[in-house]
């Protein structure tokens, strides 16, 4: 049949439905409501880029996610409130998901995403130095971190590393909190210290530290970071993992591909009180240390590295190594990539 304007009836039907639907008249239908997530980073720092990245541009919104955001101020807190339930996913030091695992811990942590490839520190001596050499460590009071955390793991790796015995040949002070280690610093305790960005750039425009070396640099990429949860929340919600997962992925090439001044705009409200052009400085010597992993995945030779070196420094007996298979959900990272 025809209408008198000689169209046919069905394409009619269809220009009414869309003339209803441009004036209004049929309601859309609501957007589905996004999941809350309980999150909590190790520290405030530029080694966290991508998440930032992920918050500030609304990746992790687009993947319907609601994140809150807490800083733990120490990987062993930030576990302490994985396995209290007081947080859904943090971000920590692989170390501490293999210290849980060989304990009698009925709450199982699971890494399932890789944020950061290597340690971000750097080793910041109190005068500049042309040439440095590890050898001149010999004696001095270097300021470390918590013991058995990844910041000291690694920095004993590199110490080792250059025929030098962080027990022997010089002293570790690892006990000064996060929060208190810049004041210590600037209060002239120890003769080097390593500092994460942003602090270590701040240190050098002000004139009162200077990077010698980079932790990460020394040691090689195995994984630093990583966001870790709990079997149970896996298994309770596994499309707010793979959602979690696909927004860091898509953080990663976003970061890889972006300008550090871009990057620097991008996540200085995490950031309030730095100068924008600090941020750019810090963000750009990450990028060329290339600190930040590419992909999502957390390979079995990483995890294998990070167990020899904690065997090393006399944290774990070799006895009680972690099978990457209970240490590493793979398939989140997998199905991102």
């Amino acid at each position: 049949m025809l209408f008198r304007s000689g169209i046919p009836g069905s394409i009619a039907a269809c220009l009414i439905g869309l003339a209803v639907l441009a004036t209004g008249q049929v309601q859309a239908q609501p957007a589905k409501p996004l999941v809350k997530v309980r999150y909590e980073e190790v520290v405030r720092s530029i080694l966290y880029v991508p998440k930032y990245v992920a918050l500030s541009q609304g990746f992790f919104k687009d993947a319907g996610l609601d994140v809150t955001m807490k800083t733990s101020q120490g990987t062993d807190k930030g576990m302490a409130a994985l396995l209290s339930g007081s947080a859904d996913i943090v971000l920590i030091g692989p170390e501490a998901s293999i210290y849980v695992h060989g304990s009698e811990s009925p709450v199982k942590p699971k890494i399932f995403t890789g944020l950061t490839a290597t340690d971000g520190f750097m080793l910041m001596s109190r005068r500049p130095i042309d040439k440095f050499d590890w050898n001149m460590l010999k004696g001095k009071d270097v300021m470390s971190f918590r013991p058995g955390s990844n910041p000291d793991v690694f920095l004993e790796t590199a110490l080792r590393k250059h025929g030098l015995d962080a027990k022997k040949d010089l002293r570790l002070v690892n006990n000064v909190g996060p929060a208190a280690r810049m004041g210590a610093w600037l209060a002239g305790q120890n003769d080097y210290a390593i500092f994460l960005e942003p602090e270590a750039t701040v240190l050098e425009q002000d004139g009162k530290g200077y990077a010698v070396a980079s932790v990460g640099a020394e040691v090689g990429m195995v994984d630093y970071t990583v966001f870790t949860t709990t079997d149970a929340y896996i298994k309770k919600n596994p499309e707010v993992v793979q959602a979690w997962t696909n927004a860091v992925a898509r953080a990663q090439k976003y970061v890889n591909a972006t300008p550090s001044a871009q990057l620097a705009k991008q996540i200085a409200e995490f950031f309030p009180g730095m100068a924008e052009a600090q941020i750019v400085t810090a963000v750009d010597r990450y990028k060329k240390l290339h600190i930040w992993k590419v992909t999502p995945l957390v390979e079995s030779a990483a995890m294998d590295k990070l167990q020899d070196m904690l065997s090393a420094s006399g944290l774990l007996d070799k006895s009680k190594r972690v099978k990457y298979e209970e240490l590493v959900v793979t398939e989140f990272a997998k199905k991102a990539m």
